[in-house]
């Protein structure tokens, strides 16, 4: 799959981010609205607070001497550096004091609070671009009618906001405010802001693309893995980076899966291998008993003992097909049989009881150590047959090792386990390469093979302890093995 933008656009993790993305815009730009409404409104209210602050005093120097004393304070005011407007109109408009040259028309006509920002030019600023221009002919009337309006804000004018008051006499005072100042600070804000948006939407852009490229990538990959799996090769496994997200529990737990499937797949290779050779030789002893008994003129006891010997062939043979049969179920997790409350001290305790004739017989002393009721979450048939199968090898195992040959059979708690461990004092099995493929099915180790059995016991024990959660370990004796059967405890709620 190519690295495309409409390839990553069909991810779920670019949707997500492209989702994402757009939410962080349209909340970012609330946020740049909010915050430049919020500065005007604060800058707005900070300079009426400045020029009420202005009004009450010159309001004090208007009741301390009148007109006079209030045109001395504004002309000194006047003149002082700063962004504070002042002038002092005759009723008809004319401006008489103050720095202010000319007002945009209509603002002194409305007492109160000006409605909107207005425009002005400060006292000498017309003359000085009459001056730059050549334009020296004409005189600059001090008026705030329309003879002379200010210039456009955005060439020489300024914009202000003003309180307008009628004065007793019918005069006009106007005392406002430069909004140079709050204004490019507020641009200043507005510009800082948008410039912080575009930046962060870039880099959310940028995440965004990565972001469904690494995902793309990573799909890309599994998907490679998987077309090399369906194509035969099970060893292959899904990639893990380590980095603990979704993607790799998903590979680890599809990686689980494949490795149940090709552990399945072998073990079924192993059985039809194992058929093909192990099973061949009992199929040819029945025919070939069978053919020899139709060689010949027998007589009917020689008959009856050939037919008891195929009987007893076939039943050893039905046996080793239930036993793969039950190996098979239990390996893949399939089973018809209930579990509930097992007491591991009852089944050992029968198990024993049904080994002591056989065990008595071989001349085998059968110990058993169960001190306590221990019970766990199992099924009890499959538990004897497993405890049976291992019983039996120790048994058949430990005869003409020794003198006095012993096997015992001890159950104890062990931490968060129960382990039922199997002992026997015969050869044992020294190499740790054998002992690991004395579980596997069909694997005899004895060269002789003059004991009886199929090599299906401890396999069908593996399995049945797999079926309950448990391990099934085998480990030297020194001497002998000891076969270990563990269980977890049972889960009381």
């Amino acid at each position: 799959m190519a690295l495309s933008l409409p390839a990553i656009m069909k991810t779920t993790a670019a949707r997500l981010s492209a989702l994402y993305l757009l939410l962080f815009a349209l909340c970012a730009v609330l946020l740049v609205l909010y915050m430049t409404s919020l500065s005007a409104r604060m800058l707005t209210a900070q300079t009426q607070e400045t020029i009420n602050d202005e009004v009450l005093g010159l309001a004090r120097a208007y009741q301390r001497g009148g007109l006079p004393v209030l045109v001395r304070v504004v002309e000194a005011r006047s003149r002082q550096p700063g962004a504070n407007l002042y002038l002092i109109a005759d009723a008809n408009g004319q401006i008489l004091t103050g720095n202010v040259q000319s007002l945009e028309p209509g603002v002194i006509e409305t007492e109160g609070w000006t409605t909107e920002p207005f425009s002005y030019q400060r006292f000498g600023e017309g003359e000085l671009d009459r001056l730059r221009s050549g334009a020296t002919d004409q005189p600059t009337p001090q008026t705030g009618d329309n003879s002379n309006p200010p210039q456009s804000t955005g060439e020489k004018g300024h914009n202000a906001i003003a309180l307008v008051l009628r004065l007793p006499n019918q005069m006009i005072m106007l005392v406002g405010r430069d909004l140079g100042e709050p204004e490019r600070f507020r641009a200043v804000i507005s510009r800082s802001l948008t410039l912080a948006l575009g930046m962060m939407g870039l880099g959310g852009i940028l995440i965004w693309f990565f972001v469904g490229r690494a995902a793309l990538k990573r799909i890309d990959s599994v998907s490679d893995a998987s077309r090399r799996i369906m194509g035969g090769d099970l060893s292959g496994r899904l990639p893990v980076t380590g980095a603990g997200d979704e993607f790799d529990r998903l590979s680890e737990n599809l990686n689980s899966m494949l490795a149940r499937i090709a552990m399945l797949n072998e073990g079924l290779k192993q059985v039809s291998d194992n058929i093909a050779h192990d099973l061949k030789t009992p199929l040819t002893r029945l025919r070939n008993r069978a053919e020899a008994t139709l060689a010949g003129r027998h007589r009917t006891e020689d008959y009856r003992q050939a037919l008891e010997g195929t009987i007893a062939e076939s039943d050893q043979l039905i046996k080793t097909f239930n036993a793969i049969l039950m190996i098979s179920r239990l390996e893949a997790g399939y089973s018809s049989e209930q579990t509930g409350p097992v007491d591991l001290a009852a089944t050992v305790s029968d198990v024993v009881e049904l080994y002591e004739p056989v065990a008595e017989e071989a001349g085998v002393a059968l110990e058993t150590t169960a001190p306590e009721a221990l019970t766990i979450n199992g099924n009890r048939e499959l538990i004897g047959q497993a405890l049976s199968n291992v019983v039996d090898n120790a048994i058949k195992y430990s005869t003409g090792a020794v003198e006095a040959p012993k096997v015992r059979v001890a159950l104890e708690r062990a931490g968060s386990e129960i382990k039922l461990t199997v002992t026997d004092n015969g050869h044992g099995i020294p190499d740790d390469a054998d002992r690991a493929r004395a579980t596997e099915r069909f694997v005899r180790l004895e060269k002789s093979r003059s004991q009886p059995g199929s090599g299906l016991g401890l396999s069908l024990a593996k399995a049945i302890m797999t079926f309950h959660n448990g391990r099934l370990d085998l480990l030297p004796a020194d001497p002998g093995l000891s076969v270990v059967m563990s269980f977890p405890l049972r889960e009381t709620h």
